[in-house]
């Protein structure tokens, strides 16, 4: 006797023969494609599986068609499965295996480099460590842990962002004279504080002083009165948590553009806010949208003239959000970088996560002469001024096409990031 033994209805013994004849030419080709190993039979076979799909592929102990009539039994009484049923697989189609097959990639990616729990709660112990020390100097001030660590699009190694709000300030400070001054007196102060190295002052666009945590080894980076940091802060943090697909897609595209060094604003390439934003504002122009503008939805939690000091508890109430689109994950990285590669117009178009759009380019001064250009959700600044070089540019929209053409024929995310090295970073 059999293990597994299938019934078949007479009627169909021709068609289960046809079959089988088309697996063993498939088998063949396959066999020849190994020895061989020719890229262009390897095309032929990726058409042909195509073609083929959705046909019977019968294995033991499993049925992979429901729709011909056939039962499974038992291996010794020949009664059917308890569920009276029998156990299914349908491949419907070779392509959307691929991207299942892509999707689980990112999935796997995302579960092993997003940030703990556990390193968030280390960041935060050193900010309240921090505040403490630091209001011995300036008692009325707070400090703010912003950036990737607290929106969600943070990874294990990401480092941290604190922002040092001078409450008493009648006007905001000045950061090319005051921040610099102020930071300074810290720098003194972090010094003498046996847990902190290497504090070393920055005296950037907006001036910031990095230095390091010994305990928990974690990298910051200290503002002063850059509160709108804090603001996005918040509204990438509603967006994270809005959606169970948004934080995967960011941080596996935020890899991906690290790994082909278009991802450092210093060196005239994009910012990994930008990043975040070119994303959503993807997820949010899609003919089903993944995600709405938040701004638009709930515009009292967040006003650019709420305080400060409110704007943490501002976003605590809004709902996830329930989208209509259920495309996968493998399918949104390749709709993200096609977007990119041919139907967002970059001479003409202007990024906005704010409006949920793309806004039409003006003459104005921000947007003038600027290669690309993405809104900032708050003050309307281009967060991609950085990238002011055409050739940087053209770099960037190249890394887009090539990935895009790449993952759209091999459908395997390691084909355009080396997934078992970038974990083990």
């Amino acid at each position: 006797s059999f293990p597994n033994r299938v019934r078949i209805n007479p009627a169909f013994v021709p068609y289960v023969r046809k079959q089988y004849r088309i697996k063993c030419i498939l088998f063949s080709l396959y066999s020849y494609l190994y020895v061989l190993d020719l890229f262009a039979l390897l095309r032929i076979m990726i058409i042909i599986h195509i073609m083929c799909s959705g046909f019977l592929f019968i294995q033991p102990g499993r049925l992979h068609s429901r729709s011909h009539g056939y039962t499974q039994t038992n291996r010794d009484d020949g009664k059917t499965s308890p569920s009276g049923k029998a156990r299914v697989c349908i491949s419907t189609n070779a392509v959307s295996c691929y991207v299942s097959q892509l999707s689980g990639q990112m999935v796997e990616l995302f579960e092993a480099c997003q940030q703990q729990s556990t390193d968030l709660e280390r960041k935060e112990l050193c900010r309240a460590q921090l505040q403490r020390e630091i209001q011995r100097l300036f008692p009325l001030v707070r400090l703010y842990l912003a950036g990737s660590s607290l929106s969600g699009f943070g990874s294990r190694n990401s480092d941290a962002d604190l922002c040092l709000v001078i409450q008493a300030a009648p006007v905001s400070v000045d950061q090319r004279n005051d921040a610099v001054y102020v930071l300074s007196l810290i720098q003194q102060l972090f010094y003498r504080l046996s847990y902190i190295e290497r504090p070393q002052l920055i005296r950037a666009k907006v001036p910031i002083l990095k230095f390091r945590d010994k305990v928990s080894g974690v990298e910051f980076d200290l503002n002063v009165n850059n509160t709108v940091g804090i603001r996005n802060t918040f509204l990438l943090r509603s967006y994270a948590y809005a959606e169970r697909r948004v934080r995967p897609i960011i941080l596996v595209v935020k890899r991906w553009a690290r790994h082909h060094r278009i991802n450092d604003a210093s060196k005239g390439t994009l910012s990994s806010y930008t990043l975040v934003l070119m994303v959503l504002h993807y997820l949010q122009t899609l003919p089903e949208p993944v995600i709405p503008s938040l701004q638009n939805e709930y515009p009292e939690c967040f006003s650019p003239s709420m305080d400060i000091h409110r704007v943490p508890e501002g976003p605590r109430d809004i709902p996830p959000y329930s989208s209509s689109n259920q495309a996968s994950l493998g399918e949104l990285l390749l709709g993200f970088l096609k977007y990119y590669t041919s139907v967002f117009r970059w001479d003409k178009q202007v990024i906005s996560v704010r409006e949920a759009k793309a806004l039409p380019k003006s003459n104005s001064l921000e947007w003038r002469d600027k290669f690309i250009c993405v809104e900032e959700p708050f003050d309307g600044t281009n967060t991609a001024r950085a990238v002011h070089e055409k050739v940087k540019f053209d770099a960037i929209k190249a890394q887009f096409a090539e990935s895009w053409q790449m993952l759209q024929l091999r459908k395997d995310l390691s084909f355009i990031l080396p997934i078992r090295n970038t974990i083990q970073r």
